[in-house]
């Protein structure tokens, strides 16, 4: 079992840490939010004239009780107060509406690009990053945004000119409450920038521990049956309950602030209605001020609470929707694959097998590992079989993802068709290759989706035509629903050797001029192998390809065998060459390393 992260970062928050950050988080917010400012300027307005409404309300109240002191009738006044209530909260719901959707339409934005900026990571990056992090911010960090979009970036703003509107009315009708209020709201800011800060780094640990959590727990689905072999499912239990209290802390933390900020707002109101009540009630006694324009100052202060209390929610969703912005903005600085060529590969639109050479190449995976390739240097013409050899960790498989472009060697050239891998256009040349891999991954779905996966366009002539070679007919006769029949996760209702069968008929479908395929038979019992190796050598009558092999029945078949051993090319020639001669090759045979099936 890998041994859990210790208290702190984790290791995929730390490579995104270390990555340069191109613009500060309120930038990237209106960023995202610019594309649709038509809409949200709409809902702000609609926001506003209704909030606005709020506003005339206590002048109205005042305007009736004047009117009963005169004896005028009231019919005309309770009217147009009856029209301004319902028509404000007719018009506030409009623009509520327009900004929650507005808010749902970033988000959408926003998880399209992280869509296809993840997909399209280097695979080297994603070997570096836990992928329940990376979900973390596909979902759990976007739905943030959508608070902030309508929240902090609209009904800040319309609750801003609202909060001018309501202090303006104040100062009108009497200066000396109006100060003793604005001492009290002091307080609230001066509190509020304690708070704020901390708000924004207790959610952002939230969210991050959050990630953790799902990178724990797509670690042992990743390895389920090895868990429950090794009876490890208390200690993982034990590891993701360690890891959702670390979220709940910093959860509780966040609500323990904005619950700090909520209460000084309703503190302060309150406080303050007692003191306008006293200090107020004081000066209608004097006569210095009307009874009227008391209650419309009381009213003007409990509907100056709801703009108040509007912008304490903004600021703080403001800081939560910055620190899901940080997350989702580290995803810019990991690097994509360069999807374009520098030139023009030849043979793009041909059928014939293509070339393979590999020129003086050394490679490491990173600059303080050991390099798993030295100065290798062969080649493989097609049609044709070449076998790659060699006792474990000889770098074999490297081979292959140097070809497909997972990674880029440290020194030399990897050529397809004579031409540079780095300066085929990238789906040219993985167009080219069909690749199977040595586990034979099977995604989640139908039979007939996994087989299509590479070659959406295949007809079913095709399609059964690879089913055939594959020796897949047997399995999609016992599958209930045959070819759109689901297959589980990663293929969970196959066997081992089925899911073999199903990766390498998905490679022949794309009718590839290279095919290359890692120990591809490894799972297969005898007969089912021989069946393959048949399909394997027809393949090569036509394209050219390259196996890893560690069976002796495959090795013997090939035009051309490579011996590799700790980062060189030991030997090269046919299997009676090989042998005959004094080596690495007539030692793995001899002590068969190199086995028959």
């Amino acid at each position: 079992m890998a041994a859990f992260p210790p208290e702190g970062d984790a290791e995929s928050d730390r490579v995104c840490r270390s990555r340069p950050r191109q613009y500060a988080p309120l930038g990237r917010l209106w960023g995202y939010a610019r594309p649709h400012w038509p809409l949200i300027l709409l809902g702000a307005t609609l926001t506003f004239l209704g909030g606005a409404t709020g506003l005339v309300q206590p002048l109205m109240a005042k305007y009736v009780i004047d009117s009963l002191e005169v004896g005028d009738p009231l019919t005309g006044p309770v009217l147009v107060l009856a029209i301004v209530v319902i028509g404000g909260a007719v018009v506030s719901a409009g623009g509520s509406f327009l900004l929650e959707r507005t808010g749902q339409t970033v988000v959408l934005d926003v998880r399209r690009w992280l869509v296809g900026r993840l997909v399209r990571l280097k695979v080297t990056e994603v070997e570096q990053i836990k992928p329940g992090d990376l979900v973390s911010r596909l979902t759990a960090d976007t739905t943030l945004l959508r608070a902030v979009v309508t929240n902090a970036i609209a009904n800040a703003a319309t609750s801003a000119i609202l909060l001018v509107g309501a202090v303006l009315i104040m100062i009108y009708l009497d200066t000396w409450l109006f100060l003793v209020t604005t001492g009290l709201f002091l307080l609230v800011v001066l509190l509020m920038g304690i708070v704020l800060p901390r708000i924004g780094r207790a959610t952002e640990a939230s969210q991050a521990a959050l990630g953790r959590m799902g990178s724990m727990l797509e670690r042992i689905f990743g390895a389920y049956q090895t868990v429950k072999a090794s009876s490890a499912e208390a200690a993982e239990v034990s590891r993701l309950e360690t890891a959702a209290l670390r979220s709940w802390r910093a959860g509780v933390a966040v609500a323990g602030w904005q619950a700090l900020s909520g209460t000084a707002v309703r503190l302060a109101v309150n406080i303050a209605f007692l003191t306008i009540m006293g200090v107020g009630g004081a000066r209608v006694a004097s006569g210095a001020l009307q009874i009227s324009d008391l209650i419309a100052f009381l009213l003007l202060l409990f509907y100056v609470m709801e703009p108040v209390n509007t912008l304490v929610q903004s600021a703080t969703e403001l800081q939560t929707g910055l620190a899901a912005i940080r997350r989702i903005d580290e995803v810019r600085g990991l690097e994509t694959e360069k999807t374009t060529g520098l030139s023009t590969p030849p043979s793009i639109a041909t059928t014939e097998a293509a070339s393979v050479a590999l020129e003086d190449v050394s490679f490491r995976y990173a600059p303080d590992l050991p390099f798993v390739h030295e100065g290798v240097s062969f080649a493989a013409h097609g049609p044709g079989l070449t076998a790659l050899v060699g006792p474990s960790g000889a770098g074999k498989s490297t081979v292959f993802a140097l070809l497909e472009r997972f990674h880029e060697p440290t020194s030399g050239t990897v050529r397809v068709d004579g031409v540079d891998v780095n300066d085929w256009p990238l789906a040219a040349l993985r167009g080219t290759i069909g690749y199977v891999e040595q586990d034979a991954p099977v995604l989640d779905g139908t039979l007939r989706e996994n087989l299509l996966m590479a070659s959406p366009d295949a007809t079913e002539a095709q399609l059964r035509e690879v089913m055939r070679r594959g020796r897949l007919m047997t399995l999609v006769e016992r599958l209930p629903e045959g070819l759109d029949s689901v297959i589980g996760h990663r293929g969970s209702t196959l066997s081992g050797g089925e899911r073999q069968r199903v990766a390498i008929a998905r490679a022949l479908l794309r009718r590839p001029r290279i095919l290359l395929m890692d120990e591809a038979t490894s799972q297969l019992d005898a007969v089912n192998e021989a069946e393959l190796r048949q399909a394997m050598l027809e393949a090569a009558e036509q394209a050219t390809v390259i196996v890893v092999a560690h069976r002796l029945s495959t090795v013997t078949n090939a035009d051309r065998i490579v011996v590799l051993e700790s980062g060189f090319v030991q030997a090269t020639g046919t299997h009676r060459e090989l042998v005959e001669a004094e080596g690495l090759y007539r030692d793995l045979v001899a002590s068969q390393m190199l086995t028959a099936p």
